[in-house]
């Protein structure tokens, strides 16, 4: 059960955050997302639309049977019974009923238009609809929200049905009533006043649900919270159809840090950093690095002004500590970085620069040499670290030096395209010729490179190239411009990124690659030669 009922977090991830396009959920996905949602300590968890697919009808069955859930009550959703038809003759209706789910979360229609143009009935018989089907599943113990849908725009077509809506259902039966801003349109203010009037007309329980397609969803919730709203909805992460629905993340963080409103059991909002990436890796979806609170760059800081600040105390320039929600501070080295934010990502990287402030100097001054020619760090930390070894020791941490190399691309008379590469390396006093195969010729350098390496380095079998992406950055050169590749490397426990940059894309991407081996034998242990 929910921390307190009379607060609601209710998460509809599983239902309208699988309306994203894009985002395609299997059974099994649903399952690990239910169990995350539950370990965040959400107060409920709505599963789905039993019986109006065999998707959904097979998750519901398989809760059953292997989820028991710790924190949240779980939900099943779908519409009131059908137009003249009683609600206990209705059998999609009847698969709410038969769920298993403690509460079903009803969807009716709160605008006249709707109602007579995607119902085809009359405003009456709607009403009727709702009672039945709520006073129903009453009946059979389950509890029942309702989720007025097109509330708003319901409300400023025809107040006195949008009104009567919410009646009927309080009447009836129903716990809360949702308002919904079904096709986002609202903004904070005239929500509020909404909201506000409601409350003063009705003696329901009100919830709210609001789309993003002002980018005012978080901020709509919270305005029908301020307002007297008791139950909000949303999906983790914002996912929704169109530009989304309102991020929980975000309303959980803003009502327990800023509002003082405990959502949340004690210890689960620090676990907002971990649950929101991890549910990402389930939807293949990429966490967007600058979501508030639990997004890569919502605590990251790049200017050197920042960081001198910061360097003093960190909240001059942050809202709140990046702790309370699982995240870190991150410093960003750039061109726009000074001496407090070199000293500060040394400190980060675990290389004591011991206050040297000519040390200190020579990095500030390289990292914006190289910065002017096209370099960037704030996204390779790896490279940055090796630059920080060597200004550091004297010596870049050398482990193999690559001679000569060439790739080759050649279009064969089957159509095939072979793709080889060529590379001398000097490891250990020994001279090495290695070749290999790829699919392009930034993939064959990487395995030809590692394939030589392998006898006197067998941890690099651990190595894998998991990103790598390309950057023009004179345009104006068109295909003969400087290019900056980025290669982001996996050892199985960790992930690193390096830099490239030169005319050449296989140039660039073999520096890139060479400093991601380096970085990669030092994490294994290694020690330089």
């Amino acid at each position: 059960m929910p921390i307190s009922d009379a607060f609601h977090i209710y998460d509809t991830t599983l239902r309208d955050g699988a309306q994203q396009e894009g985002l395609n959920l299997s059974v099994h996905d649903k399952l690990a997302i239910a169990r995350h949602l539950d370990d965040l300590g959400v107060g409920f968890i709505e599963g789905g639309w039993p019986g109006a697919n065999p998707k959904d009808t097979e998750f519901f069955a398989r809760v059953k049977k292997e989820i028991t859930f710790k924190q949240a009550t779980f939900a099943a959703f779908g519409a009131t019974r059908r137009p003249n038809v009683k609600a206990a003759d209705d059998a999609l209706f009847g698969a709410l009923r038969d769920s298993g789910a403690p509460v079903v979360t009803l969807v009716a229609k709160a605008y006249d238009r709707h109602v007579d143009l995607a119902l085809r009935t009359t405003l009456d018989e709607n009403l009727a609809m709702i009672v039945d089907s709520i006073s129903h599943l009453r009946a059979e113990g389950q509890r029942v929200f309702l989720d007025a849908e097109h509330f708003f725009d319901g409300y400023r077509s025809n107040r006195a049905y949008a009104l009567e809506v919410v009646r009927v259902a309080a009447e009836a039966g129903a716990d809360v009533i949702a308002l919904c801003d079904t096709n986002g349109g609202m903004l904070p203010d005239e929500l509020s006043e909404i909201v506000h009037d409601v409350l003063g007309v009705s003696s329901a329980r009100l919830g709210i649900h609001c789309h993003n397609d002002t980018g005012c969803a978080v901020a709509n919730s919270l305005a029908a919270v301020s307002a007297g709203a008791t139950h909000v909805q949303g999906t983790l992460n914002g996912y929704g159809e169109r530009t989304g629905n309102a991020d929980l993340v975000t309303i959980i963080a803003n009502l327990q840090l800023k509002k003082g409103r405990q959502v949340l059991p004690d210890g689960h909002l620090p676990e907002a950093f971990r649950i929101s990436h991890a549910v990402a890796e389930v939807t293949n979806v990429s966490p967007s690095a600058r979501q508030p609170y639990v997004g890569f760059s919502a605590f990251a800081h790049k200017a050197g002004l920042h960081a001198s600040a910061i360097k003093v105390d960190p909240s001059l320039y942050q809202h709140e500590d990046p702790a309370s929600v699982g995240n870190d501070m991150r410093m960003l080295v750039s061109e726009m970085a000074g001496r407090a934010s070199i000293e500060m990502k040394s400190t980060e990287l675990g290389i004591d620069l011991r206050g040297d402030r000519e040390l200190i100097g020579r990095v500030v001054s390289r990292v914006k040499e190289m910065e002017s020619r096209g370099f960037t760090f704030e996204a390779a930390d790896a490279s940055f670290e090796l630059l920080l070894r060597e200004e550091a020791t004297g010596k870049r941490p050398h482990f193999f030096t690559i001679e000569h190399w060439l790739t080759t691309v050649e279009h064969s008379v089957d159509q095939g395209i072979v793709t080889k590469a060529e590379i001398s390396i000097t490891a250990m006093g020994q001279s090495i010729s290695c070749t290999g195969e790829g699919n392009g010729p930034v993939n064959a350098f990487d395995n030809a490179l590692r394939s030589g390496l392998l006898k006197l380095y067998p941890e690099l079998a651990s190595l894998e190239l998991t990103d790598y992406k390309v950057r023009i950055l004179e345009g104006r050169l068109g295909t003969g411009a400087i290019t900056r590749v980025l290669v982001e490397t996996s050892d199985g426990k960790g992930e690193w990124s390096t830099v490239g940059v030169h005319e050449n894309v296989i140039a660039a991407s073999a520096m890139a690659l060479e400093d991601a081996v380096t970085f990669g034998l030092l994490r294994q242990g290694r020690v330089p030669e």
